[in-house]
């Protein structure tokens, strides 16, 4: 029998990305599965922090084995900025195009592009907390590129490709992100 688990996220994205890295190695549950309507508040001035708040959110009012994630992208430039404040980048409206524009302005003119995508996912299985970290380095465009995606998708370029992950198609990124790589740490901890 499969187990269990809800994804923490009210995400619809996030949600589909994961369910596709996930495949059917284990049985996902949204946070409507569970009739969770909760905005659960990000409050933590970290990755690990915010994830860790909304699982425990989760484990605590539900008692069901969960996880969560929070992911930034930290710009070398702008001394790891947005990072933490990446949905809110351009204020609370979690605006992915306002952000986008806000942070193609701030690094107008500046040479250095190199940045991070850094995911950490938070479970917590049988009372007992996890945190699993994915990151994707590479560097910001100057202009926008690509419509699939979301986020930031547009304007980063991972390592080793010519594309952004919104050029690349959601079968290649979900292969090589940031939060491909947790959620595969993630299931390999789970296989065990």
């Amino acid at each position: 029998m499969k187990k269990k688990f809800v994804f923490a996220t009210n995400n619809a994205h996030k949600l589909e990305e994961v369910t596709a890295i996930l495949g059917d190695k284990i049985e996902l549950l949204s946070m409507k599965d569970i009739h969770c309507s909760a905005d659960i508040p990000e409050t933590a001035d970290t990755l690990e922090g915010n994830a860790l708040l909304k699982a425990r959110y989760i484990f605590e009012n539900y008692h069901l084995d969960c996880f969560a994630d929070d992911t930034g992208l930290e710009v070398e430039a702008l001394n790891g900025a947005p990072g933490v404040y990446s949905a809110r980048y351009a204020g609370d409206a979690h605006n992915s195009e306002a952000n986008m524009q806000k942070l193609l302005q701030d690094m107008e003119g500046m040479e250095n592009r190199k940045a991070r995508f850094r995911t950490v996912f938070a479970l917590i299985v049988n009372g007992k907390e996890h945190l699993f970290e994915g990151i994707v380095k590479g560097e910001i465009t100057k202009h926008r590129h690509g419509t699939s995606g979301f986020g930031y998708d547009p304007v980063f370029i991972p390592e080793g490709y010519t594309q952004t992950y919104a050029e690349m198609g959601s079968e290649l990124k979900n292969k090589i992100s940031h939060r491909a790589v947790a959620t595969d740490k993630l299931c390999n901890f789970l296989s065990k």
